[in-house]
């Protein structure tokens, strides 16, 4: 199959697509085993042998013989060009607001997509948002607790300098006291 392919020069699997298939036929084997490489081909709708150059077919379709070509005419029946005109008209017509329709629910279809993008951009932005106060307020929270452990050691200390300075006066009154 995939040399059949090469050698029609086919893009695509004819055989899967069903354009082409494999045979049993001996004669059409025995044809195309004489001459590998070579697209036999024989004229369409007959069983004439397979060649490398098919001719054209012998029979065509036509008008049965002993039938005038004017009664094989009168036989297919025509509808009246105005009766083309007018369904071509409709036709038209209804082609025109199938397109109407189909533009319109591209559009719809468009927007509702752009709509749906805004709305999880929006959620997006919204959720960085939260995030965002949720740090801030958890960080003022800190910097609140250190600030309030900051002016609580400040009073310590303050209150430890106090308890030093009178300390040391009581001791340097004693230290003089001992010298005099």
């Amino acid at each position: 199959m995939k040399a059949a392919l090469e050698a029609w020069g086919a893009s695509s699997n004819l055989f899967h697509q069903g354009a082409a298939r494999e045979t049993d036929d001996p004669d059409i084997v025995a044809a195309t085993m004489a001459q590998p490489g070579i697209v036999l081909r024989r004229p369409v709708g007959s069983n004439e042998p397979f060649a490398e150059h098919a001719g054209l077919p012998t029979t065509l379709p036509g008008p049965e013989p002993g039938r005038s070509r004017t009664s094989h005419r009168a036989s297919q029946r025509q509808p009246s060009r105005k009766t083309d005109d007018a369904a071509d008209s409709k036709a038209a017509l209804a082609f025109a607001r199938a397109q109407k329709q189909r533009d319109a629910l591209r559009r719809k279809k468009e927007e509702a997509a752009l709509a749906k993008l805004r709305a999880r951009r929006e959620a997006a932005v919204a959720k960085a948002e939260a995030a965002l106060d949720k740090a801030r307020r958890e960080h003022e929270a800190r910097a609140g607790a250190i600030d309030a452990e900051r002016a609580a050691i400040d009073e310590r200390a303050d209150a430890e300098a106090e308890r030093w300075r009178r300390e040391k006066e009581r001791l340097e009154a004693a230290l003089r006291k001992a010298r005099a």
